[in-house]
């Protein structure tokens, strides 16, 4: 009976230790924003709706949960075309890094990016509106 109280002792340790290292090394997005700038490591006027006077729209992530340095992409579109796919290196467990898309003014509508990991895994995707002037 105690050899079996053992085993089955040794196999809970065993379980509990795999769900903790998976713990561990699970890679989130804990911030996703798109804004018209960036200054000091921060996003500036982030919003989800931006008018065709903004030539330039950057997609901010805060990535946690990396154990090692590793990579993420970012994968711009607009509809169904992918537009852009800009590979970015996240080097710590808590980690900023962004990208941008110099735009283009017939490409008014509905935008989406994809932050993928490098085994095509996507963690998370978000949609902003680019917006001709009304004036235009």
């Amino acid at each position: 009976m105690s050899r079996a109280v053992l085993v089955i002792g040794g196999v809970l340790i065993l379980f509990g230790a795999v769900c903790h290292a998976q713990e561990e090394t699970a890679v989130t997005v804990d911030t996703m924003e798109f804004c018209s700038g960036i200054e000091n490591r921060q996003p500036v006027g982030a919003t989800s709706q931006f008018f065709s006077e903004i030539d330039k729209i950057y997609c901010f992530t805060r990535i946690t949960g990396a154990t090692d340095t590793m990579t993420i992409q970012h994968v711009w579109y607009f509809g169904d075309d992918e537009k852009a796919r800009v590979e970015l290196p996240v080097r710590s467990r808590s980690w900023r890094t962004w990208s941008s898309k110099r735009m283009v003014t017939d490409w008014a509508g509905v935008w989406r990016v994809d932050i993928v990991m490098p085994d095509g895994t996507v963690l998370m995707n978000k949609e902003f509106v680019y917006k001709p002037m009304v004036d235009e």
